[in-house]
């Protein structure tokens, strides 16, 4: 029996020569090929990230796509970002984009994730409608060559980076950014993003900025605890003024302040907010996921602007900005999106837009929080990915969906939410969020506290009493 295929949260993901092989890169290429036809798409856009086997898995697409008839544009020169590739298919008229990236999950998986004609995630019933066309095997026999739909017309390169860079200096003063905001620090986490920022910002100081698919063993998520060396490089050199860093498709921001301290999403989200609204006179829909602070419907609210809570997944947020005018959407991973870019998450963008906050105001990072702090007081957000076993996972979840969880030490429940996995309200705005992972065998518990250490203490209490 052929292995099942499932699209997570973003797109599919496995282990590299254990499910994620060419002949099932085939099996969903061929399902992408149906899909096309049905809809009359006749032209994709390909790119893939730096991770191991890129290049043969997008070119095994592009020969899968290209038997049926369908016109491949292949990015020109070697690994790309996933934002390069949204954009490319807006910007090349598309009617899909493929991507075969696994995005922040650890070096020995890969992926595949879709791009709509608009420039951002394909919609949830597409994805499911794709999905189930997946057949068993591959029904085609030897593939074309390259050269051979290169000759048809059915294989083109296109300058996706060309058309990512050109984008990105029409829309910021780059100038500015590179005399005002200081000197910055960029963590490339051995991802697509490398390139793009070397050339935007070439006074940056660059770790981790090289063609490594094997990463050190290292996940290319930018969350603290995997950006330890960017956060040391700060506070050893007092001319850094704030850190970037990019998982490893370049979708996914972590930002550092000048004293070496990570700047999480939420805050992100709120910073980009309080921007785009107060100093830039922008209105539209606030749209977040379930697991991102309430202080951002705070925000909202105060600048009175109207908002709404989606399920974990940025899909859900890239389709209601295809429809609504959206002026902030955002996710606690780290895929942020604002309006006058594509409905799609970009780190890069994000930081370059953080860092023209700076510039514009004269203000560093931290003073650009406290200013957050200033219109919805102070709080702090962790999380804790627990590795265990399936058993123990489904036991979490089974006393989660009966309600069996009145307290976790100390801190009693006042109330849950249940959108996407389980919210624990504990009061005074604190809260513990329970969720199993849409993408990897993992239970994520996030926390809000008014500080670090009570959202780690409220961690410590949860695990203590789900485990």
């Amino acid at each position: 029996m052929a292995v099942p295929i499932k699209f997570g949260t973003d797109g599919w993901r496995a282990i590299i020569a254990n499910d994620f092989t060419v002949d099932n890169v085939k099996r969903v290429a061929e399902a992408t090929a149906l899909f096309m036809k049905k809809h009359k798409m006749k032209k994709a856009v390909i790119g893939h990230d730096c991770r191991f086997g890129g290049p043969l898995f997008a070119y095994t697409t592009a020969r899968v796509l290209g038997a049926y008839g369908i016109q491949c544009h292949m990015a020109t020169d070697g690994f790309v970002s996933t934002p390069m590739v949204s954009l490319g298919v807006a910007k090349l008229k598309a009617g899909l984009g493929i991507v075969i990236t696994a995005s922040h999950n650890p070096p020995s998986y890969n992926g595949y994730k879709l791009k709509a004609s608009y420039g951002g995630p394909m919609i949830p019933a597409e994805v499911q409608e794709l999905e189930d066309m997946i057949p068993e095997a591959c029904s085609l026999g030897e593939l074309p060559t390259v050269h051979e739909l290169t000759e048809r017309g059915l294989f083109k390169t296109a300058d996706l980076e060309g058309i990512y860079l050109r984008h990105a200096r029409r829309n910021f003063d780059l100038k500015l950014i590179k005399a005002s905001a200081g000197k910055i620090a960029y963590d490339a986490m051995y991802g697509a993003g490398q390139n793009a920022v070397k050339k935007l910002l070439p006074r940056c100081v660059f770790l981790h900025c090289d063609h490594n698919p094997g990463m050190h063993g290292q996940a290319p998520e930018p969350i603290h605890r995997n950006l330890q060396l960017l956060s040391e490089t700060i506070r050893k050199n007092p001319k850094i003024t704030a850190g970037l860093a990019n998982d490893g498709d370049a979708d996914r921001i972590g930002l550092y302040d000048e004293d070496g301290n990570f700047v999480d999403s939420h805050h992100i989200l709120l910073i980009l907010l309080l921007y785009l609204h107060k100093y830039k006179g922008m209105s539209g829909k606030v749209i977040f996921t379930f697991s991102v602070t309430d202080k951002l419907k705070k925000m909202a609210d105060k600048f009175g602007l109207p908002y709404e809570i989606t399920k974990v997944g940025f899909k859900y947020i890239a389709e209601i900005m295809t429809r609504e005018d959206v002026l902030v959407g955002g996710e606690e991973s780290g895929g942020l999106a604002v309006k006058g870019h594509i409905p799609e998450r970009d780190g890069v963008w994000i930081g370059l837009l953080v860092f023209e906050f700076m510039a514009k105001t004269g203000k560093t990072l931290k003073g650009l929080v406290e200013e957050v702090y200033k219109e919805v007081g102070a709080f702090a957000f962790d999380r804790d990915d627990l590795h265990i076993t399936e058993a123990q996972k489904q036991n979490v979840v089974r006393m989660c969906k009966d309600r069996a969880y009145t307290s976790f030490g100390s801190y009693k429940v006042t109330g849950v939410d249940d959108l996407d996995g389980w919210k624990f309200r504990l009061g005074d705005e604190k809260w513990v969020m329970i969720r199993a992972s849409g993408t990897e065998p993992v239970l994520r518990v996030y926390a809000q506290g008014a500080t670090l250490s009570e959202c780690r203490a409220i961690l410590e209490a949860t695990k203590s009493t789900i485990l």
